[in-house]
């Protein structure tokens, strides 16, 4: 039986295992980083009300991770035609690699968002309290003429 098929035949599974990973890691990362700023948005809810609309930007920040994830696996997975072109294990690895680059560093770009993002909501008006009720140091004083 004669097939059109050029390259080798288990390079495409690579392939979509990198556009696959690409998607689900920078989606676990987005998940995980929306819900952990969320948390500390909803606890400004409660201490500072009319702080919230300034909360939200770690949460927007976390959700764009996923569509970062969701272009590169499209753009991998358009790459992957093995009947137009000959496409080999290199390839397929290629594929598999830049998915796993971007995947990972969308989970770890999502943990960092979601920890930073939680603490610096929570605690803005605090730590803008203590740096207004700090006295000012003799240097800093002749620099102020």
């Amino acid at each position: 039986m004669s097939s059109s098929f050029s390259g080798d035949e288990t390079a495409p599974f690579f392939g979509f295992l990198g556009a696959a990973a690409a998607l689900v890691f920078s989606c676990m990362g987005a998940a995980y980083g929306t819900a952990k700023s969320g948390v500390g948005v909803a606890s400004m809810g409660v201490m500072r009300p009319e702080l919230v609309m300034k909360s939200i930007v770690p949460v927007v920040m976390a959700g764009v991770l996923g569509i970062y994830g969701l272009i590169i696996a499209v753009i991998i997975s358009t790459g992957i035609n093995p009947k137009a072109k000959s496409y080999y294990l290199f390839d397929g690895y290629a594929h598999l690699s830049s998915g796993l680059a971007c995947g990972l560093a969308g989970l770890s770009a999502g943990m960092a968002i979601g920890i930073v993002g939680d603490a610096g909501v929570r605690h803005p008006s605090f730590v803008f309290k203590i740096g207004m009720l700090e006295p000012m140091h003799s240097s800093q004083n002749s620099l102020l003429g």
